[in-house]
């Protein structure tokens, strides 16, 4: 059982009974449209670890419509693309992990800006890619992986391709030739896996994925182990649109703000302290 599977059904079943079409979306011109890529946000992810993955943001959308006197449309999707078809190309506000709503919203020039990034329950605003292989294989450092098939994220992933890639650099592992990908860290756990015992192996996830993998039965507990670690990446960061009126832009940025004091809520999108202004940029720089 694959957890983006679960996703996919989830996605499916919202979209059935809370979607909202593009022309309930149009037809407010005062509304705000909000598109959630968060991974972690429930109907994105699987209710496999309790208390986890299930950030309920259309609790999030009734504050800010509360607050700001503006009704606010929600649109769960995993790409950028993807909302926009269900949005009729309007996303006003843009909440997801950082790289990919920065490096999406670049290809499809659209014109948001990030403001501020989620705590998570620890209070933390980032996350990091974990290189691992499997349990029984014989690399224990990062050095140990010369000459190994090793499986990245996408290049707008930043914590499982860019930042792993200045990881292996650093420990004096060359970039493979060609760099093989997978979109999932729950394709790339079961493809070393399914390798097996001979193949020399590795597979770059997100932190933030690792418990999910077991929870949701895609790996059994023991099955991998981390040999590496990269430095810390933004995590999940709002945007908005800079289409916006600037006075729209600073009213919903104070609002997010205000989100740190409202306990229920906070609980809900699974936050220590709600939004805050964004970490210093650690990203590794993409390699050409």
């Amino acid at each position: 059982m694959r957890y983006p599977t679960l996703c996919a059904s989830a996605l499916a079943l919202f979209t059935v009974l809370g979607g909202c079409s593009s022309a309930s979306m149009a037809a407010d011109d005062n509304s705000l449209t909000l598109v959630v890529m968060d991974p972690l946000a429930a109907p994105l992810s699987c209710p496999c670890v309790k208390g986890y993955a299930q950030r309920d943001y259309t609790k999030l959308a009734e504050y800010l419509e509360d607050e700001l006197g503006r009704k606010v449309q929600v649109v769960f999707n995993e790409s950028l693309a993807g909302a926009l078809e269900e949005t009729g190309g309007r996303a006003d506000l843009v909440i997801g992990k950082r790289s990919v709503v920065a490096a999406q919203a670049h290809d499809r020039e659209l014109p948001l800006k990030s403001v501020l990034a989620l705590t998570d329950k620890d209070g933390q605003t980032t996350q990091t890619g974990l290189i691992v292989v499997r349990s029984s294989d014989p690399a224990k450092t990062v050095e140990d992986l010369k000459g190994y098939r090793i499986i990245f994220g996408p290049a707008d992933c930043d914590e499982k391709h860019a930042a792993a890639l200045a990881l292996l650099e650093k420990h004096g592992v060359s970039k493979p030739e060609k760099i093989e990908t997978c979109a999932a860290c729950s394709d790339g756990a079961t493809t070393i896996l399914e390798a097996g015992e001979d193949v020399r192996a590795a597979t770059v996830i997100s932190s933030y994925a690792a418990p999910l993998l077991e929870g949701c039965g895609t790996i059994k507990k023991g099955d991998l182990r981390v040999v590496g670690k990269t430095e810390p990446v933004p995590f999940v960061t709002m945007f908005v649109s800079t289409a916006l009126p600037k006075s729209d832009q600073d009213a919903i940025v104070t609002t997010l703000k205000q989100v740190s004091e409202e306990l229920i809520l906070r609980i809900a999108i699974e936050s220590k302290s709600g939004f805050v202004a964004e970490p210093d940029e650690r990203v590794a720089k993409k390699k050409s």
